[in-house]
């Protein structure tokens, strides 16, 4: 690894969501593709993206910032899961899991945020 965001759990486990999200969607119906399955995908996508821009070459406030969109983005998806459980594309099961889920990666992130000195 000659990244230093590529040693980061946080940044491992932000990218396997995504992976894992960009699957789910490929149930959702193909009336959603440039709706609800783009933002999700997206936003998910976004939620690594963030954490590995805010550590190349940024001051610690700058990549506080970038983990604070990862945040939000991180919060997008949740709102995106409820949408597909409420529209019947995700089960109750899957639902829980991605939230469950998401909810670590979101006690993850913040911890890593109020670590950044």
């Amino acid at each position: 690894m000659k990244f230093k965001f590529e040693k980061l759990v946080v940044w491992q486990d932000a990218m396997k969501f995504g992976e894992q999200i960009n699957t789910l969607t490929d149930n959702f119906p193909p009336k959603e593709i440039y709706n609800l399955s783009s933002q999700i995908r997206r936003a998910a996508d976004s939620v690594a993206l963030n954490i590995s821009e805010g550590s190349i070459g940024q001051s610690n406030p700058e990549q506080k910032r970038f983990v604070g969109y990862s945040i939000r983005s991180l919060a997008e998806v949740v709102t995106c899961l409820y949408k597909a459980k409420m529209r019947e594309y995700i089960s109750n099961e899957e639902f829980q899991s991605y939230y469950d889920f998401s909810f670590k990666l979101m006690n993850m992130l913040i911890s890593f945020k109020n670590n950044i000195k």
